[in-house]
């Protein structure tokens, strides 16, 4: 049995971040992880995500660019060679956190562990490994409906694997990875089909960009089917999808559930070890990512907890400080957390929604400003998309609680207001801030 002072279980964003700080201080670290290194992120998520969504804002600029006075044809698109290049990159990427290891003098052994006791691990290879402190980072995997038919249907796993840009597509989900994927898709080429099962995108955001986001994704020619419950699949000259209210749509040759996402808890036999789990696996954790059993901790998706890479880096850099330098209060705070849909167009957002706002502090405490424009790069196009903005402020001093903002360059220009939030900043603070112009970040210093 090897002995170790950290065991990481799984090789994604948290897991590695956890793993080379804890390094950094001196401990003796191994990361146990069957696959390739970089986790859902790298791999099947963010990266080669963004990478597909660039192409699609290249397919976008192609037809505004007769607006702007070029002269071209648009000759397709090679699904192809995108592909190459893009797996390409992310086995680069693979290397690249292969030799980070290497050069913290951190083992890797490439296989499933499962724990035999709250100290120690075993790996299918046959090792016993144990250590005083023991990471679960092992992440979360695609959610597949328990319906007749669901296997003829791919995850987002299955859409970076696809070898050619599928005609017809069915996209199953209303949250943030199926109107990423359906836009893609939509964007290259690929009539799409999006189902809903209630009635308005993102329903876990703030639901002005929900709203917005629909008219964009209707105009772009994705169909929305609201109120759709998938009830079966089938295969009949294409796949068949049939709803719980016995609607039926037909010749899909792709159909791509995007339901959300499941923890990677079922095989780690946590049971061996008493750590608590809720009633959907996931593992529960106190504020220092700690579990009810001393020296076991969790990080990243495999908590349910603010599902998003930086965020799991964050707190398993923090989870190192705390452990192994005698850091003792130092912890992620999950309040104020940015992110980015990379819908078409994209969208970003901070803080609480206006109904959480209300829901917090009295309707009396709350005020809104909202504004909507179409962009400058609009002004030549003959399609005119409208930028909208929200920010939402309480208490006397207008102490800004939200920014939520869907629009070109939405993903590039939160970073720089959730600093700002995450102050405490007011609304006569950003009043008070000159304007860069002509920007559509200008509205959020100018909104009245």
């Amino acid at each position: 049995m090897s002995d170790y002072d950290l065991i990481v279980l799984g090789g994604g964003s948290g897991g590695l971040a956890t793993a080379q700080r804890a390094a950094e201080y001196g401990a003796r670290v191994v990361v146990i992880e069957c696959a390739r290194l970089g986790g859902t992120c790298v791999n099947m998520g963010c990266v080669p995500k963004k990478v597909m969504w660039n192409a699609a804002q290249l397919a976008h600029a192609f037809d505004d660019a007769s607006h702007y006075g070029f002269e071209f044809t648009r000759q397709g698109h090679d699904w192809a060679v995108l592909k190459r290049g893009r797996d390409a990159y992310v086995a680069r990427l693979n290397d690249i956190y292969r030799r980070n290891l290497e050069r913290r003098s951190i083992d890797w052994i490439c296989s499933r562990g499962s724990f035999i006791g709250p100290k120690a691990i075993a790996t299918d290879n046959g090792e016993t490994y144990q250590a005083p402190h023991i990471l679960i980072a092992t992440g979360g995997y695609p959610t597949v409906p328990e319906i007749s038919g669901a296997e003829l249907g791919i995850t987002s796993d299955g859409f970076f694997e696809l070898e050619q840009l599928p005609k017809r597509v069915a996209v199953i989900g209303s949250g943030y990875i199926a109107v990423e994927l359906a836009g893609v898709l939509n964007a290259l080429g690929s009539d799409v089909v999006q189902f809903l099962r209630y009635d308005l995108l993102l329903r876990a955001f703030e639901e002005m960009l929900g709203q917005q986001l629909m008219t964009h994704m209707s105009g772009s020619g994705i169909e929305l089917i609201t109120q759709a419950v998938p009830k079966s699949v089938h295969a009949e000259g294409g796949l068949v999808l049939t709803t719980e209210d016995k609607r039926v749509f037909k010749e899909f040759d792709c159909l791509l559930w995007a339901i959300g996402r499941s923890p990677c808890t079922g095989e780690l036999d946590l049971e061996t070890t008493g750590v608590q789990t809720d009633a959907e696996g996931y593992v529960v954790v106190d504020r220092y990512q700690s579990t009810n059993v001393e020296g076991i901790y969790a990080v990243g998706d495999v908590t349910g907890r603010a599902q998003l890479t930086p965020v799991a880096i964050a707190a398993g850099r923090r989870l190192a400080d705390r452990v192994f330098d005698g850091q003792d209060e130092r912890r992620l705070s999950y309040d104020n957390i940015p992110t980015v849909i990379f819908s078409h167009p994209p969208v970003g957002t901070v803080g609480l929604s206006e109904a959480q706002a209300r829901e917090e502090y009295s309707n009396e405490a709350v005020r809104t400003y909202i504004s909507e424009f179409v962009p400058l790069y609009n002004a030549l196009t003959k399609i005119k998309p409208k930028t909208g903005m929200k920010l939402i402020t309480v208490g006397d001093e207008e102490r800004i609680v939200g920014c939520h903002v869907i629009g070109p360059g939405a993903d590039e220009m939160l970073q720089g207001f959730a600093v700002a939030i995450s102050m405490g900043a007011s609304k006569s603070d950003l009043d008070d801030t000159v304007a860069i112009h002509p920007t559509s970040a200008e509205e959020l210093v100018t909104m009245r």
